[in-house]
C-alpha cells in the first residue's frame, strides 16, 4: 500500500486548486466540502500507511530527479517509516478536526473560500514536508509552510494588526531559515549528498567539529520555525489569525517541523554533544520562560501561545538530553490537548462574540458545558496528571534530562510544570467558574457551540486520555511507542535509574502538577490567596512577566529602530552625501575632461592635421615643379643632344667608298705621325 504514498500530499493540492480556481465565484461558502473530502482521503490513505509500517514496511522512492547540475543533484522523493508514519497521523487528526471545526467557526465570513484554500495548501504542504526524503525537499516545503502560517495570521488583512503579525512572523523565521539553508549547504559541501538514509550512515566520516557546525545551523532553523529562544517572538502574535489555525498551524503541525527536522537528522546531532548540550539549555529555558509569561496574560489565546512556546521547550529538552522518542512523543500528546485548547478557546471567543479578556468572563460552564469538560481534560492532560497522556511524556522528558545529566534544565523543566499546571487552571478557572463578570452584550449572544465545532473537541478529548499511558508508553521506556520509534531514531541510552528513584521522579512530578492546581484553585475559587498580594510580593519580576521581559522592545530598539530605520537612515545619508558626491565629482570631472579633449582636439590635433595637410600641398608643389622643369628638362635636353649627334654623325656617313678610304688613309697619317711626335 506504500506505492500510493503520494495520493496523501495529492488530495489537499487538488483542493487547493479547485477553491483557489472556483472558489470565488462558483463553489463560495461549499468550499469546506472540497477540503474536507480531501483531508478525509489524506487521513485514509495516512492510516493505511501507518499500519504498513507497523507491520513492518517501508519506503525510500524517488520519483524524479528534480534537479541535476554537476556533482549537485536532488530528487522529489518519498521516505516512510516510523516517524513519518506517526507525523502523518497527527498532521491528519488534527487537520481533520480542523476542518469540521471550522464550518461553524468561519460561517459567514467573506472570504470563506479563501480560508479553505489557505488550509489545503498547508495541509499539501505540511504532508510534502513528512514525506521528503532528502533535506533539499524538507527545506522548499519547510518554506511552504511558512507562507501558509504567513497567509493565515494576516488572514483579516483589512486590520492593522492581523498583516503586522504576519509580518513579524515572516521576518523572524527569515532569520532561522538563513541558518538551516547554510546547514543544508554544509551537509551537501561535507557529504555530497543530500538523501536523508545516505547522510545518516556516513556521519562517521564527519567530524565533531564540522557534525557541530551543521547542527548549530540546523538547530537555529529550529528555534524560528518550533518557536524557541531567541526567535520564539512572533509565535505569540500568531493568535491575530483564525483561532482554528492557531489549533493546526501555531500548536500541532508546523511549530514541530524543527523537532521533526531534528529527531529525522538525530544521528547526525548525537555526533555533536555540545548542540546537544545547547539543544536541552535552550529548550528548558525557553518551557520556563515562556511559561513564568502566560501566568500574567488575560488574553486566552495568548496564555495558550506561551504555553505552547513552552511546551515546544520540553520537547527540546528531551530532544537534547539524547531521547529522541521522548521529544516525538510529546509532540504528538501535545498536539491533541493544545488543539483541544485552542478549539475550546475558539469556541469561548465564539460564544463570547470575539471577546479574549479572561477577566470579563467567568461562570461560563453552565452556559457552555461541552466546551468546559473538554477543556477540563486538555487542562488535566497538560498538566501532567495521570492517567492522562500529558503526564506520561512530560515525565519521561524530565526522567531524561535528569538521567543524561542535564540537571540544571531539569530543575528548569520542574519549575515550569508547576506554572503549566498554575496557569491552565487559572484559566480554566477564570473562564467557566465563579461569578459571571460577563456584560449584558455578551450574555445575550452567549451560546454553546454547534455541533461542528464541539463534535471535534470531544474527539480530541478523548485522544488526550488514551494517547499516552498503557499500550503506548507503558513499561516505562519499553512501551508500543518507543519500539516503534526506536527503529528509526538514534537514541542515546544513558542506563537505567533505581526503580524506587524512577518512581520517585515519577511521584514529584505529579506533585509538583497538583501544587500548581492547588494554588490556582486558592487563588481564583476559595480566593483564600490574593492574586494581587502575589503579583505585589514578586516585585520586578512579575513586571518583568507582564512584558515579556521587555523581549520585543530590546528587538524593536536594537533590529527596528537601530538595524533597520538607523541602518536604512544610515545608507540614506551615506548615498546623499558620499555616493551622489562621488557620481558628482565624475560627472564634473567626465565635463572637464570633454571640454579639455574639445579644445586640446581644436587647438592641437587640428593644427597638427592642417599643418601635415599643408606640408603635404607643398611637398605635391615642389614635387610638380621639380618633375616639370628638371626631370622633364633633362630628359628632354638628353634626348636633344642625341638628336643632334645624331644629326651631325649622319652627314658623315656619306655612303661613298672613296671618302671612307679618304678617312681612313688620313687616320693612318695622323696615327703614324703622332706616333713619331711622341716618340
Amino acid at each position: 500500500m506504500l506505492a500510493y504514498i503520494w495520493l496523501i500530499p495529492l488530495f489537499p493540492l487538488l483542493a487547493f486548486l479547485a477553491n483557489g480556481f472556483f472558489g470565488r465565484k462558483f463553489i463560495k461558502h461549499n468550499a469546506h466540502a472540497v477540503s474536507i473530502v480531501a483531508i478525509l482521503g489524506s487521513a485514509l490513505f495516512s492510516t493505511v500507511a501507518f499500519i504498513a509500517v507497523v507491520r513492518g514496511a517501508t519506503l525510500h522512492h524517488n520519483v524524479y530527479t528534480w534537479v541535476f547540475a554537476g556533482e549537485f543533484q536532488a530528487s522529489i522523493g518519498f521516505q516512510v517509516d516510523a516517524l513519518t508514519a506517526t507525523m502523518l497521523m497527527i498532521v491528519s487528526i488534527v487537520a481533520t478536526c480542523v476542518h469540521i471545526y471550522s464550518i461553524g467557526y468561519m460561517h459567514g465570513d467573506d472570504s470563506y473560500y479563501r480560508y479553505f484554500t489557505y488550509l489545503s495548501l498547508f495541509c499539501f504542504s505540511m504532508y510534502m514536508l513528512v514525506l521528503a526524503n532528502n533535506y533539499l525537499m524538507l527545506y522548499v516545503f519547510w518554506e511552504g509552510v511558512g507562507l501558509c502560517s504567513y497567509l493565515l495570521i494576516g488572514f483579516w488583512f483589512t486590520n492593522p494588526a492581523p498583516p503586522a503579525a504576519g509580518k513579524k512572523a515572516f521576518l523572524a523565521n527569515r532569520v532561522g531559515d538563513f541558518g538551516f539553508g547554510l546547514g543544508v549547504m554544509m551537509i551537501f559541501a561535507t557529504l555530497g549528498t543530500l538523501d536523508y538514509s545516505t547522510v545518516m550512515a556516513n556521519v562517521p566520516l564527519i567530524s565533531t567539529s564540522t557534525a557541530t557546525l551543521i547542527t548549530l545551523l540546523l538547530f537555529l532553523g529550529a528555534t524560528g520555525k518550533s518557536a524557541q529562544i531567541p526567535l520564539y517572538v512572533w509565535l505569540p502574535d500568531a493568535g491575530e489569525g483564525p483561532t482554528p489555525c492557531s489549533a493546526l498551524i501555531h500548536a500541532a503541525t508546523m511549530v514541530t517541523a524543527g523537532l521533526y527536522m531534528i529527531a529525522r537528522s538525530s544521528a547526525l546531532f548525537n555526533a555533536a554533544p555540545f548542540t546537544l548540550t545547547l539543544i536541552a539549555t535552550i529548550g528548558a529555558m525557553t518551557a520556563l520562560m515562556a511559561a513564568s509569561i502566560a501566568l500574567v496574560m488575560k488574553d486566552i489565546k495568548k496564555v495558550l501561545m506561551y504555553s505552547t512556546i513552552s511546551q515546544l521547550g520540553y520537547m527540546f529538552l528531551g530532544l537534547g538530553s539524547g531521547n529522541y522518542t521522548s521529544g516525538i512523543f510529546h509532540l504528538m500528546t501535545h498536539a491533541f490537548f493544545k488543539a483541544l485548547l485552542f478549539l475550546g478557546a475558539g469556541s469561548v471567543i465564539h460564544g463570547m462574540s470575539g471577546e479574549r479578556n479572561m477577566f470579563v468572563m467567568g461562570g461560563l460552564k453552565k452556559h457552555m458545558p461541552t466546551t468546559w469538560w473538554t477543556m477540563f481534560a486538555a487542562c488535566v492532560a497538560i498538566a501532567g496528571i495521570p492517567p492522562f497522556s500529558g503526564f506520561w511524556s512530560k515525565d519521561e522528558i524530565l526522567a531524561s534530562a535528569f538521567k543524561s545529566g542535564n540537571y540544571i534544565p531539569w530543575a528548569m523543566g520542574c519549575i515550569a510544570a508547576f506554572m503549566t499546571a498554575f496557569y491552565m487552571f487559572r484559566l480554566l478557572f477564570l473562564t467557566f467558574y465563579g461569578e459571571s463578570r460577563v456584560d449584558e452584550h455578551h450574555m445575550h449572544h452567549l451560546h454553546e457551540s454547534p455541533a461542528t465545532m464541539t463534535r471535534p473537541m470531544i474527539f480530541l478529548a478523548i485522544l488526550a486520555l488514551i494517547s499516552g499511558g498503557v499500550g503506548i508508553s507503558w513499561p516505562l521506556e519499553n512501551g508500543f511507542i518507543h519500539k516503534f520509534l526506536g527503529s528509526v531514531l538514534a537514541n542515546q541510552h544513558h542506563g537505567s535509574l533505581p526503580v524506587t528513584l524512577e518512581f520517585g521522579l515519577m511521584g514529584f512530578s505529579v506533585l509538583i502538577a497538583v501544587a500548581g492546581i492547588l494554588v490556582a484553585y486558592l487563588m481564583y475559587i476559595k480566593k483564600s490567596v490574593s492574586p494581587e498580594k502575589v503579583a505585589g510580593a514578586m516585585g520586578p519580576f512579575y513586571k518583568l512577566a507582564l512584558n515579556k521581559y521587555y523581549v520585543d522592545e530590546v528587538y524593536n530598539f536594537i533590529f527596528i529602530r537601530g538595524l533597520v530605520l538607523g541602518g536604512g537612515k544610515f545608507l540614506w545619508d551615506f548615498d546623499a552625501i558620499v555616493l551622489d558626491g562621488i557620481v558628482n565629482g565624475i560627472r564634473h570631472l567626465t565635463i572637464f575632461i570633454g571640454n579639455f579633449s574639445w579644445n586640446f582636439d581644436i587647438w592641437i590635433v587640428d593644427g597638427i592635421v592642417n599643418g601635415v595637410r599643408e606640408v603635404i600641398l607643398f611637398v605635391s608643389y615642389l614635387s610638380a615643379l621639380v618633375d616639370g622643369n628638371i626631370v622633364d628638362g633633362l630628359v628632354n635636353a638628353v634626348a636633344d643632344g642625341i638628336g643632334y649627334l645624331g644629326k651631325g654623325y649622319r652627314k658623315v656617313q656619306t655612303g661613298f667608298v672613296q671618302n671612307y678610304m679618304l678617312i681612313m688613309a688620313l687616320g693612318f697619317f695622323v696615327i703614324i705621325g703622332a706616333y713619331f711626335v711622341i716618340l
